[in-house]
């Protein structure tokens, strides 16, 4: 079975919705699950846009409570609620989370599922599930605020010849692989006598509303995708972008180049960037592999001999 974890940038807006851009939100999907990370206004449009439903969605993540980027929340609950959704809802983010959706249900007060609250309490936090992991790690923008790595790991490859010198039967094989230890006549056998060392996996890395941090380039670090905000392109806007907590083209460019990503999607961007691809070249001359994402952007992550 080839692992796919299907990626689409719903919106790449920051500040206000535009006629031509929605806000900020990200969907991932992997194995019948749906993510997504923050949910400005218009992403139920977005979805409908590229044809994906709500439906499916187990888990939010918010990187942290500014309009642009939860106050599409009260209508997406409602839309998923309509979608027949009846399967608890996980949410996950900084500290306040509770409260804030708890505000925000005011105008959405009876749905058909439950909403379960996870708050990250530490700068750098790892939630478990099957098959994959949500890293959650603090980046630094004028009010708390966290980035996300979604990692799908991979195992090694099962050994054969380390099975049959064992004396192992056949039956137990898939067992070992999935991670038992199994005992048999006294002995035990675990999974690392028939377990090559673990391949490379697949790594999403999601960032909006920062400074450029060390701790962004550390939890980057060899992503297959690195989406990271570009609130400006214009190079006179450096300054700006300090006072406010926001990145450059140029700044998030340089932490993929360090973070040694495979590509960089540049996302978040200032109302009065009409055209970020006239930033294109420039930016590109730092990390090559940078491309000025646009609404509705997918990509569909694979391991490495599955492409």
């Amino acid at each position: 079975m080839i692992t796919i974890l299907d990626i689409c940038l719903l919106g790449t807006g920051g500040m206000m919705p535009l006629p031509y851009r929605w806000l900020t939100s990200l969907m991932a999907r992997y194995n019948g699950s749906s993510i997504l990370i923050d949910c400005g206004e218009g992403t139920q449009i977005a979805m409908k846009e590229k044809g994906w439903s709500p439906k499916p969605i187990d888990i939010m993540c918010f990187t942290h409570y500014h309009a642009d980027h939860i106050s599409g929340l009260p209508g997406m609950l409602l839309t998923m609620g309509n979608a027949e959704k009846t399967t608890p809802l996980l949410m996950i983010g900084p500290k306040g989370l509770t409260r804030v959706v708890s505000a925000l249900r005011v105008v959405a007060p009876e749905l058909p599922f439950e909403i379960n609250y996870l708050e990250i309490t530490e700068p750098e936090q790892c939630f478990c599930f099957e098959g994959f992991h949500i890293e959650a790690f603090r980046v630094n923008h004028n009010v708390l605020c966290y980035g996300y790595n979604i990692v799908i790991e991979r195992k090694g490859k099962f050994q054969i010849d380390k099975a049959m010198e064992l004396g192992l039967d056949k039956k137990y094989w898939n067992r070992l692989q999935k991670g038992e230890v199994i005992e048999l006549d006294g002995r035990i056998y675990t999974p690392d006598m028939v377990m090559g060392e673990q391949r490379k996996g697949l790594k999403l890395t999601y960032c909006t509303d920062s400074r450029p941090t060390e701790g962004i380039t550390k939890n980057a670090k060899n992503a297959d995708l690195f989406i990271c905000e570009g609130m400006y392109g214009e190079p006179d806007k450096k300054e700006k972008a300090k006072e406010y907590k926001h990145m450059t083209f140029y700044e998030a460019a340089d932490m993929a180049k360090r973070a040694n990503v495979a590509k960089l999607w540049l996302t978040h961007y200032s109302p009065s960037l009409t055209h970020p691809e006239e930033y294109k070249k420039e930016v590109q001359a730092i990390f090559p592999k940078t491309y000025l994402a646009k609404d509705g952007w997918s990509e569909e992550l694979r391991f490495e001999d599955e492409q």
